[in-house]
C-alpha cells in the first residue's frame, strides 16, 4: 500500500494476501481499514506516530529509513516484499495524490528489470498497469467493451494486438506518441505482444480509457 488514492473496491485485493506492507503513509490508509500490515516500510514522513504506535501495538513491525536515501518508500517495500520470494505483487494507492512525481515514478518502476518475472501490478478501482518486456505475448484479463492503452517507453517494436478493435499488426510504438491510447476489447479474451523494448498496459473495466 502506497500514499497514494485508492478506491473502497481497492480493499478487496487484501483478502488472503499472503504479505501486507505499508509503504510510508500508505499506513494511514490500512489504518482507517481496520487492517494491521505486518511491517511498516518508510522514513515515516507522511504518517503520524500515533498511527504507528497504534500499528505497531497490534503487530506491525515498523522499518524506519533515513529521509536520504535512493530508493522511494515504495521502493523499499518492494524490496521486502521480494525477499520473501513473492511472485505476485499488487500495488494499491500508487497515484493521485498530491504528488505527481511519485505518481510518474510509480507508473515507471512497473518497468523495472529488477521486478522481471515477478507478476507486478498497480491497481487503482477498475484500472490496472502493468508492463510488458520484449519478447513477450500477454493475455489481458478484460472482457469485450473494457478499456486498453498501450504506452511505450522508449521505442516498442513489432507491437501485434488479438481482440482490439484498432488492430496492431507489427508496428512500432515510440515514445511520446498516442499511437497505443484509448484502445478497446471488441473479442476477448484479447492479447498483446511486442519483440523488443517496454509496453505499459493500462487495462480499465467498463472502457475507461477512452480519451
Amino acid at each position: 500500500m502506497a500514499h497514494g488514492e485508492v478506491d473502497p473496491s481497492d480493499r478487496s485485493h487484501l483478502e488472503g494476501a499472503a504479505l501486507v506492507l505499508a509503504a510510508d503513509g500508505g499506513a494511514v490508509t490500512l489504518d482507517s481499514w481496520g487492517v494491521v500490515p505486518q511491517a511498516v516500510i518508510g522514513d515515516m514522513d507522511s504518517v503520524d506516530e500515533g498511527t504507528l504506535a497504534r500499528l505497531e501495538a497490534r503487530g506491525a513491525t515498523i522499518e524506519r529509513h533515513p529521509t536520504s536515501k535512493d530508493q522511494t518508500d515504495l521502493e523499499l517495500a518492494l524490496a521486502r516484499a521480494m525477499s520473501t520470494g513473492a511472485t505476485e505483487i499488487v500495488v494499491l494507492g500508487a497515484f493521485g495524490g498530491a504528488r505527481l512525481d511519485h505518481g510518474l515514478a510509480n507508473a515507471l518502476l512497473l518497468a523495472d528489470l529488477t521486478y522481471a518475472g515477478i507478476a507486478l501490478r498497480a491497481v487503482r478501482g477498475a484500472t490496472t498497469v502493468s508492463a510488458l518486456r520484449g519478447p513477450a505475448r500477454r493475455v489481458l484479463a478484460g472482457r469485450s467493451g473494457d478499456g486498453v492503452s498501450l504506452v511505450p517507453l522508449g521505442d516498442v517494436s513489432d507491437v501485434r494486438s488479438e481482440g482490439l478493435t484498432y488492430a496492431l499488426h507489427g508496428e512500432t510504438l515510440s515514445l511520446g506518441r498516442a499511437r497505443g491510447v484509448s484502445n478497446e476489447i471488441c473479442a476477448a479474451p484479447a492479447a498483446v505482444s511486442c519483440e523488443t523494448g517496454v509496453l505499459l498496459i493500462i487495462e480499465a473495466r467498463g472502457g475507461n480509457a477512452h480519451g
